[in-house]
């Protein structure tokens, strides 16, 4: 038996649609207290090649309130999807993944915050007397 052969060149070909590009996926806000109201700007651009259209920006608690443009970023324009993350009730070390769903060439995205929740400062007792 005789087994042919033939190579191939590899092609590079061009991602088409569109693409989102973060300027950072995370940030640690650091130590907050309990009850406080935090938030961050995830700043990004459609790298890509057609319109960019976000669907939907899903949180894993009402914790985590999201914010995000509603119309097409037309390629090389840029955006952000603010999040504000609230820590009433919460304590400890917090570490909340939020998913952007968009007409990307990767459809899901994902960005993160993470911080420390001490317990409630006391101010109103001190100084009470």
């Amino acid at each position: 038996m005789v087994y042919c052969a033939w190579a191939q060149e590899a092609t590079t070909q061009e991602v088409t649609g569109p693409t989102i590009t973060f300027e950072e996926k995370a940030h640690e806000f650091g130590d907050i207290h309990q009850g406080d109201v935090v938030e961050h700007v995830f700043a990004f651009e459609n790298t890509g090649t057609e319109p960019l259209i976000i669907t939907n920006v899903q949180v894993t608690c009402g914790c985590t309130a999201p914010s995000w443009p509603r119309d097409p970023i037309a390629p090389g324009q840029s955006n952000e999807i603010k999040v504000r993350f609230n820590s009433a009730g919460k304590s400890g070390r917090q570490n909340k993944v939020i998913t952007v769903v968009s007409n990307a060439v990767e459809s899901r995205s994902q960005i993160k915050i993470t911080t420390n929740v001490l317990p409630k400062e006391v101010e109103e007792t001190e100084g009470e007397q």
